[in-house]
């Protein structure tokens, strides 16, 4: 089977959206190789990340070659080149798919991971949620099927779209697989004990109410809290924030680094703090389980399926239990060993990417 992909993520995004657009591609590859996978991308950047791509011999990069270019290509051009390769099935990888599919008989899924600019609607301008109702909207409407990343997600996608429970099917995003690399799964010992957090820093990720909690810990439990990730405006309230409680001793701020260097930070930290106020995924977490480092996260959208049961889940609004959870996880060593142990054989179990491939494999079957 010939199966297109939209990637422009892939090839021009490096968090979020693109990492699932590479790590689907990844397990496809690997597990399901039986099939030609064809990338479609309006543009190319070239770096160490998209070289593989490019090179590979299991996919096909196409970029647009007539008068069309760019996102007007990707909308409304893309679909004739689907036709002249003969692709068989098309996914969207990233909430949309292109116009005219329909009227050309090609069956099509579209992954939507989830539909913050509803849920958390002051971290976007109105302008913008508008344009993703309506490209979420109709993608929904349009696909054959519709992937969602969790089942949060699908019960959102039921909610905003109104759209048929039998036309989703849950498919977990996959991780990367040097998560998995258990033979490099042995933490080394830091110099000093630390907390960690990974992701955006943004309002809906509620780094501030962890700072909030670290302010209440006793003092014998402040250890300091490792930030890997950036922000704009709510970063410079949260470090605001520290600032005025002469808290600065407790945080250090570091950038996006590799993967591998990521999950070196996972294996040492005493804990991962996730109190995210709403995800469609919650990655991380999945990422410092499989590390073998105990979660702290919310008990609200598609973080309990993330977490699972080894993990300690808190009501992200309530500082003080935010709090009382970092001090029992920090103080009761035999819990802190049942959360290291259990979550890592949960995140294997569910979330491992010889399934998801599977999974995937199977529904692109069905759409033949």
């Amino acid at each position: 089977m010939k199966i297109g992909f939209d990637a422009k993520r892939l090839y021009n995004n490096f968090t979020g959206l693109g990492n699932y657009s590479r790590t689907t591609i990844d397990i496809l590859t690997e597990y399901v190789p039986q099939h030609q996978y064809f990338l479609y991308s309006p543009k190319v950047t070239r770096n160490q990340v998209t070289l593989p791509y490019l090179q590979s011999d299991k996919c096909h990069t196409i970029l647009p070659e007539g008068m069309m270019k760019g996102s007007l290509w990707r909308s409304y051009g893309m679909a004739s080149d689907l036709v002249r390769d003969e692709i068989d099935l098309f996914h969207g990888l990233s909430n949309e798919i292109p116009t005219g599919l329909v009227k050309r008989n090609i069956p099509t899924v579209v992954t939507i991971h989830d539909v913050a600019f509803h849920t958390f609607k002051d971290m976007y301008r109105w302008h913008d949620r508008m344009i993703y109702h309506q490209k979420w909207k109709y993608a929904c409407r349009h696909a054959n099927h519709i992937i969602a990343i969790s089942e949060s997600t699908k019960a959102d996608i039921i909610r905003f779209f109104e759209v048929p429970e039998d036309k989703i099917s849950v498919i977990y995003q996959p991780v990367n697989k040097v998560y998995y690399d258990l033979e490099e799964q042995k933490p080394t010992q830091p110099t000093e004990a630390y907390m960690l957090y990974v992701g955006s820093v943004n309002s809906r990720k509620n780094l501030l109410g962890i700072v909030k909690a670290m302010e209440l810990l006793p003092t014998d439990l402040q250890i300091p809290l490792t930030i890997v990730g950036g922000g704009g405006s709510y970063k410079h309230q949260v470090e605001q924030y520290i600032a005025e409680h002469h808290m600065e001793h407790l945080f250090q701020w570091t950038s996006a680094i590799d993967s591998v260097s990521l999950k070196q930070l996972y294996a040492n930290a005493t804990l991962f703090l996730y109190p995210s106020f709403y995800e469609g995924f919650g990655l991380p977490v999945v990422e410092a389980l499989l590390s073998g480092c105990p979660v702290l996260t919310s008990n609200t959208s598609s973080l309990p399926e993330a977490g699972g049961p080894c993990s300690l889940q808190v009501d992200p609004r309530n500082i003080e239990e935010i709090r009382d959870g970092i001090v029992k996880i920090l103080t009761d060593n035999t819990l802190r060993s049942q959360m290291i142990e259990g979550g890592r054989q949960y995140a294997l179990n569910k979330f491992h990417p010889e399934t998801i491939a599977g999974q995937l494999a199977s529904m692109y079957e069905k759409m033949k």
